[in-house]
């Protein structure tokens, strides 16, 4: 899943990063609306998590441009900002959540896994192809009725194949939806997660192009 991260404090964001990171999620951190603007044009991510105050003008006013666009991505707002009136006027404004500052790490991953449950915000339903499913909401895998203990990354990786059957998805467009931009990665980190996925479900279920990237055939 992947998170966009709005937020200018730099030791909290670096800190968010990685807590971000430890949960499985392939984080993007800008710290100027400007910026988020830029890459919300480029494509959208599943959640966003986006400060109140920003350098170059208010998140608000921001997330209030996101949903006139008709953007309806789930979206939870940080601040310093502790009074009902300003509660209101951020859930008002289009937020899906609210958290004031300070606040625990695991909090904030908590709303966050909550609010990938609400069917509202067009969580994939359980998804299937052949004898596999995969069920986003619980994180969990069955393989003929077994339960397949799967890493963050491969869970991550499997999803995105099994949600797009038949189409080839190169590394490049796999490594976007799974890594943070600026991510150190080895040169064959992603071949070693398909390796990982093929051992445990079976060579079936996942297809190398050769020089494009991989595919998950549509089985009956």
């Amino acid at each position: 899943m992947r998170l966009m991260l709005v937020e200018d404090d730099v030791l909290l964001g670096q800190g968010l990063v990685t807590a971000f990171g430890r949960e499985g999620y392939a984080v993007d951190w800008y710290q100027r609306i400007s910026e988020a603007q830029s890459a919300m044009a480029a494509g959208q991510p599943d959640m966003v998590v986006l400060d109140w105050q920003l350098p170059d003008g208010s998140g608000i006013e921001l997330l209030k441009s996101w949903r006139r666009q008709g953007m309806s991505l789930p979206v939870l707002m940080l601040t310093a900002r502790d009074a009902i009136d300003d509660r209101i006027q951020g859930l008002d404004s289009g937020a899906d959540d609210y958290l004031v500052k300070p606040f625990e790490s695991r909090e904030l991953l908590a709303r966050l896994r909550a609010l990938s449950r609400r069917p509202v915000n067009q969580v994939d339903p359980v998804l299937a192809n052949g004898t596999l499913s995969l069920d986003p909401a619980s994180h969990q895998v069955m393989l003929a009725s077994e339960q397949v203990a799967l890493s963050r990354r491969e869970f991550a990786l499997l999803h995105e194949l099994i949600r797009q059957p038949d189409r080839v998805l190169t590394r490049e467009q796999l490594i976007e939806r799974l890594y943070s931009w600026g991510e150190e990665l080895e040169s064959n980190t992603l071949e070693v997660h398909v390796h990982h996925l093929r051992k445990k479900l079976g060579s079936e279920f996942i297809k190398t192009i050769r020089g494009v990237g991989y595919v998950m055939p549509k089985l009956s």
